[in-house]
This record gives C-alpha cells, sequence and structure tokens, in this order.
C-alpha cells in the first residue's frame, strides 16, 4: 500500500521525530524534484540546518520539514521520499524533548 503524506506525518509525529539530522535533511532535500532558485532564496526553502539549525525552534524545523514532505506529495516524489524517510536510522532523527 503506498502511504499518503498525511499517514507518513501522523508516524513522524507519533514518534516525536522533529525531522532528520542536518546531513540526512540535507540529502532528502537534494531528492526533491524541481527545486529552483526564487530570488535569494529555493523552492521548496532550503532545510534548517547549518547556522540555521542553532538559530530556529524545534517547531520551525518541523513545519520545514513537513514542508519537503508535503512538496514531495505535490511534486509526485513521495514513494522516492518515503522510502528514504523510512530507511532513516533511529540516530538519523533529531526529536522531540521529552
Amino acid at each position: 500500500m503506498m502511504a499518503t503524506v498525511k499517514v507518513l506525518i501522523t508516524d513522524i509525529e507519533k514518534k516525536k521525530w522533529v525531522c532528520p539530522i542536518p546531513s540526512q535533511w540535507s540529502k532528502l532535500w537534494k531528492l526533491l524534484p524541481e527545486r529552483r532558485r526564487n530570488g535569494a532564496g529555493w523552492e521548496p526553502p532550503l532545510p534548517l540546518i547549518l547556522a540555521a539549525w542553532w538559530e530556529t525552534s524545534d517547531v520551525q524545523k518541523h513545519e520545514r520539514f513537513l514542508s519537503h514532505l508535503r512538496w514531495a506529495d505535490e511534486h509526485n516524489a513521495l514513494p522516492l521520499i518515503t522510502d528514504f524517510v523510512l530507511g532513516l536510522d533511529e540516530d538519523d532523527w533529531h526529536k522531540e524533548d521529552k
């Protein structure tokens, strides 16, 4: 059965995963189709890594990550991104503080 973006997000949130760690999030972003420059930025927006990692909250990181999942869904790449996400090890995730 092919996962929907809603099911994938629900599974991620049940596990209290905020987003992949920076190295893995960068790999995921590079898998997203139809990435393009938009003025000084990108569509979809870049992952919140490097300096942005320390400047943003977990809520901001989570929302940006979810926007990447939705982008994948809207651009017919959800199966590829789902395989990538579900293939990550537990240590590849930044998790909510307990």
